[in-house]
């Protein structure tokens, strides 16, 4: 009876833990609804507390993209134009954010290609990560959410946006920028990746 008990209790915190809420949404970007322009710029950005970061070779190359058909095309960030690789974050101008309480990353996203999306993060320290996990190829524009307890990490240099080694067990309790790369240059429209918003759900903490 005793080993049936703790099996029980056992299984009802597991179930717990996994069903543990989800942090609130502390930003979102969803990029104005402006023209298409090259490369995109901090006038692209909607959220007034929000900064962009645009970092490695391929930098220039990224696009604020649009398109008047089909009716229902998004503003969104685009590679395709990329000569390198490079990465795209935003920092919260007047806060940091703890990720490590229910902490999530969710966006809507569209790769071709061999393209893989990843998340990245900037820790306190201004040190770059960025997650094994990633969001593939898709013929249409998909929703993916990474809990970012779930996710692991390696160092990414922010020269030239290739990842480094495994890193265990990063604090993410004080982050300074969430963002994201496929750490692969452009290839046009056969071979990019397309990120139309993002959600960040976490604690703010004053800087």
């Amino acid at each position: 009876m005793t080993v049936r008990l703790s099996v029980a209790i056992c299984l009802l915190l597991s179930s717990w833990q996994a069903a543990a809420p989800r942090a609130p949404l502390v930003a979102r970007e969803d990029w104005r609804e402006t023209p298409p322009a090259q490369p995109i710029t901090q006038a692209h950005v909607a959220h007034a507390d929000l900064e962009l970061l645009v970092i490695g070779p391929g930098a220039s190359g990224l696009k604020k993209s649009h398109h008047d058909q089909p009716a229902d095309d998004p503003y969104y960030a685009w590679s395709g134009d990329a000569e390198g690789t490079w990465a795209i974050a935003l920092r919260h101008r007047r806060m940091r954010l703890d990720l490590s309480r229910g902490g999530a990353i969710r966006w809507r996203s569209r790769q071709s290609g061999f393209r893989q999306l990843h998340p990245i993060v900037q820790l306190e320290d201004g040190q770059w990560l960025v997650a094994d996990q990633a969001d593939g190829a898709s013929e249409a524009w998909r929703v993916s959410e990474f809990a970012t307890a779930d996710l692991t990490w390696r160092a990414l240099d922010p020269a030239t946006i290739v990842e480094g080694k495994s890193v265990t067990g990063p604090s993410l309790a004080r982050i300074n920028a969430v963002g994201f790369t496929d750490l692969m240059r452009g290839g046009g429209t056969p071979a990019s990746s397309r990120l139309d918003w993002i959600e960040i759900y976490g604690v703010a903490v004053p800087r």
